[in-house]
Order: C-alpha cells, then sequence, then structure tokens
C-alpha cells in the first residue's frame, strides 16, 4: 500500500504530529527516518525490509552504512539519517544521567562497547574518573596495534594531571573478537599500574573488549590474588 492510500490521519509523519511518538510501531518511525519509497516499494515497505533483515529491534544499534545500502529503495541519504537517529538515541542512553559512574567492569563495558563497533583495528580510549568514580572525561589515545610505542604511560598519565582526575580507567578493543589478553597487553597493563600507582593516580581497570563480550584485567587479577 502506497503511503498516499493510507488515510492521512494514520500516515508515519503525521501521527507522530498529533500523538506521541511513543504511541507509533517501530515500522512507523522507521519509515518517517527513510521518509520516501520508490516505484516498487512503499516507504512502509521499505521500513518492513529493514526490520526482518536485522531481525530484531537492538540489532539496529549494529547496523551498518553498506547493509543499509544493499535494501533497494535505501541510498546514503537515507541511511545516514538512520545511523544519525541511532547514534542520537545511543547517545542519550549513555548521557541522560549528569554523573556517569563506572564502578564496575559491566557498566564499563556498557558504557563504551558503542565506541568499538564496526572498527576494524585497534582504539585505545582511556576513562578519567573522580574519586567517587564519575567519568569526568573519554578519550581516544590511540589508533593501531597495542604496544608501549604506540602510547607511552606518560601521555595517559598527563591528560589525568590536566583532568584533575583521581583514576583512570583503560579500554580498547581487539577487532578479531578473542577478547584475552596478549602477552604485550598484559605487559602494558602491568607497567601502566605500577607507573600510575607511583604517581599517585591508580589505573582502576584495563578492559579488552569486542562487540558482545569484554575481558576486564582488574576483575582477574582479583580472583587470582
Amino acid at each position: 500500500m502506497k503511503v498516499k492510500e493510507i488515510p492521512k490521519s494514520e500516515r508515519p509523519r503525521e501521527k507522530l504530529i498529533t500523538k506521541e511518538a511513543k504511541e507509533l510501531s517501530t515500522s512507523e518511525l522507521l519509515a518517517i527516518l527513510i521518509s520516501s519509497g520508490t516505484k516498487e516499494k512503499s516507504v512502509i515497505e521499505l521500513s518492513f525490509e529493514l526490520l526482518n533483515k536485522v531481525g530484531k529491534i537492538s540489532n539496529l544499534e549494529y547496523v551498518t552504512l553498506e547493509e543499509l545500502k544493499k535494501i533497494k529503495g535505501i541510498g546514503e541519504a537515507k541511511a545516514a539519517n538512520i545511523l544519525a537517529a541511532i547514534e542520537l538515541g545511543k547517545r542519550i542512553f549513555l548521557y541522560k544521567e549528569d554523573k556517569i559512574k563506572l564502578d564496575t567492569p559491566e557498566k564499563i563495558f556498557l558504557y563504551s562497547r558503542y565506541l568499538f563497533h564496526g572498527k576494524k583495528q585497534e582504539h585505545f580510549y582511556c576513562f578519567y574518573v573522580d574519586a567517587k568514580k564519575n567519568l569526568i572525561h573519554s578519550k581516544l589515545l590511540f589508533k593501531g596495534t597495542m604496544n608501549r610505542s604506540a602510547v607511552h604511560p606518560r601521555e595517559i598519565l598527563k591528560e589525568a594531571y590536566k583532568m584533575s582526575a583521581s583514576a583512570i580507567i583503560c579500554v580498547h578493543n581487539h577487532p578479531s573478537g578473542n577478547v584475552l589478553p596478549s602477552q604485550k597487553d598484559i605487559e602494558f597493563t602491568k607497567d601502566l599500574v605500577e607507573i600510575g600507582r607511583f604517581q599517585g593516580i591508580p589505573v582502576l581497570d584495563h578492559l579488552i573488549v569486542s562487540e558482545h563480550k569484554y575481558y576486564s584485567f582488574g576483575k582477574n587479577n582479583s580472583k587470582e590474588n
């Protein structure tokens, strides 16, 4: 059914204007983002095709530009609209509280995992926190293979001093999906923890993450002790 054939009061955009957005179905919200259909498919049909492709709404979090463009009728501009809306939703979720407390590995993982979605190389972030483990600032310090020459502990500590941080949390990804630490990861983390302790700015944890799981040095070290 073409949108023009739908009673005006039941068209997605008109429904959003006259009612609350929460009353619209997921396919209707997507139809508004997609905006228009093609000669062969209505915008409603395109939205249903997209939902069928991802399987369930939570999978929209991981959809990519190329995957969206594979759906006939969704070009680069429409795909960009959808990705922008998804990213805004993520940011609203992440920043809905005045203070973001990173006091468990699970919270660190949930907060950080979207930063690494679709990344094909390693990215290393530091989260600088106050004495109550509330986030002060986050910073991407490097991209590439994890080693001492790529990012030196002094760079990490320098940012901590600038932010007047009480402690540091490090997170980096393994694009392979295997979150077990390499020997370089272990050596780097050991050095960083020792330097942080010496400088009076402790490294609370270092997480290695993939899209769906993580390894916490802090959690695993506490089990060993």
